[in-house]
């Protein structure tokens, strides 16, 4: 049986069942017959989303979008197996990422890359091309708006990067929130608490952070003064322009963190190490009362991607810095 959540205005949050419950979600939106899934998961994930339809009494013939923020495999993975099942749906993608879902062998050699041929296959299952034809390529850009028309629903795409280059966010004004992926950060339900409410971690996964772009991106999904934003990981939250600022101040600390270690000898290892010290201080200063070796665990896999992305952040601004010289 799936896991997913009926939400206001037609919204369902469902667990893509990655890793652990709650860690990662897609969402179906929609109604009379024009849905839209944002986000996939995985192709492990695919017969999760295809069993809400049947629960919710949808039609695969209904979906009319598959909708990845961006094409890292957590989230767009599944988006060939998925197009498979829906006769009517296309793609709908950022036109950095069009082409590595189209002909996914460099994400697919990226992944292995990272983690190995067997965690790549246990973690993501087959990742299907999509036929180039049921690709709808999201002109998004700076000073371009993207509209999508989910039947008598608008939907405004925007180009988000600060994460991800490759990476939009999808604005419904009928619930006055942000579809945010990865750009809002990731705040997993487990931290929240009745002292501190909702605790939000940056994400910055290779390979493409960017603090300055990022801090753009926010100030374009803030100044829609949201009710709520819809987390990849994981679920809808409140309180967003606290959780805004407290997303900005993550974002320096990481910069200042990688800066402050650039020239140790094993640079990997003692990111990994401070980035864990900041949130668990923070934890400490917030008074919250989960113990650390369950916050230890929680953030593992975390840190260590985030201190893999701050390093390829690194390099890239030393090699900048050489040109300019």
């Amino acid at each position: 049986m799936a896991n997913y959540e009926r939400l206001d205005d037609n919204v369902v949050c469902i667990d893509t069942e990655q890793h652990r419950a709650n860690l990662a979600a897609c969402y179906l939106i929609g109604s009379e017959h024009h849905y839209a899934f944002i986000e996939c998961g995985t192709s492990r994930s695919v017969p999760a989303l295809l069993q809400v339809l049947v629960e919710l009494g949808i039609s695969t013939a209904d979906v009319d979008y598959v909708m990845p923020t961006h094409v890292h495999l957590d989230h767009a993975g599944g988006a060939g197996a998925l197009l498979r099942e829906l006769p009517n749906a296309r793609l709908v993608v950022h036109p950095r990422g069009a082409r590595h879902l189209i002909d996914p062998t460099k994400l697919i050699a990226g992944a292995t890359a990272v983690y190995g041929v067997d965690a790549v296959q246990e973690m993501y299952g087959e990742i299907v091309p999509v036929p180039e034809g049921r690709v709808i390529v999201a002109d998004v850009a700076a000073d371009h708006d993207f509209w999508l028309a989910l039947g008598r629903r608008p939907l405004l795409l925007i180009d988000a990067p600060g994460h991800a280059r490759h990476h939009y966010v999808v604005w419904d004004a009928a619930s006055r929130g942000w579809f945010s992926g990865d750009s809002f950060g990731i705040s997993y339900r487990e931290f929240d608490c009745s002292v501190c409410g909702h605790y939000l971690i940056p994400t910055t996964t290779p390979v493409d952070f960017d603090p300055e772009a990022w801090n753009a991106t926010l100030d374009r999904m803030l100044a829609r003064t949201p009710a709520c934003i819809y987390l990849t990981h994981y679920g809808r939250v409140g309180d967003v322009q606290m959780l805004g600022r407290q997303l900005r101040a993550g974002i320096a600390a990481y910069a200042r963190i990688a800066r402050a270690h650039a020239g140790d000898g094993d640079r990997h290892a003692a990111l990994v190490a401070a980035l864990l010290e900041y949130h668990l201080r923070q934890f400490h200063d917030l008074r919250h009362p989960m113990p650390q070796a369950r916050a230890e665990a929680l953030l593992k896999m975390d840190v260590e991607l985030n201190a893999q992305g701050l390093e390829v952040w690194m390099d890239r601004q030393d090699r900048a810095a050489r040109a300019v010289a």
